[in-house]
């Protein structure tokens, strides 16, 4: 089974306009990948190795939601589904992923994002 890579941070904001402009005037990281489209309340900067996202959502502050990538997220839903709190169950999102959402603990959210980016393991039968 693959590695789990953490790609994705996301933290609650209760202004969005004002929590765009200080990451991008305080920290210098450009506002991306603005959803939903014609009334954003979401927008995620690329950091470098993951991405940080802000979302306008409740409580404020919040516990954040780490994302990782796998190539195998069925694989995945199948080891932690039993061992953790389901947040989201494994399914096909409105922007083209497939993902399933745990809780670890205390609550704070982990995702599993299926990775597009490289080909989903093959089984190969054994034949006997």
């Amino acid at each position: 089974m693959d590695q789990p890579r953490l790609r994705h941070v996301r933290v609650n904001v209760s202004d969005f306009a004002r929590s765009i402009a200080w990451y991008e005037e305080t920290l210098g990281f450009k506002a991306e990948g603005h959803w939903p489209p014609g009334d954003p309340a979401y927008a995620h900067f690329d950091t470098g190795g993951a991405q940080l996202a802000i979302s306008v959502m409740e409580p404020v502050p919040a516990h954040g939601r780490c994302n990782f990538t796998v190539r195998d997220v069925e694989g995945w839903w199948s080891r932690l589904r039993g061992k953790a709190t389901v947040v989201e169950p494994l399914h096909d999102t409105a922007y083209g992923t497939r993902k399933f959402t745990i809780a670890d603990p205390d609550g704070n959210e982990l995702g599993f994002v299926k990775d597009d980016s490289q080909p989903s393991p093959q089984v190969v039968p054994i034949v006997g």
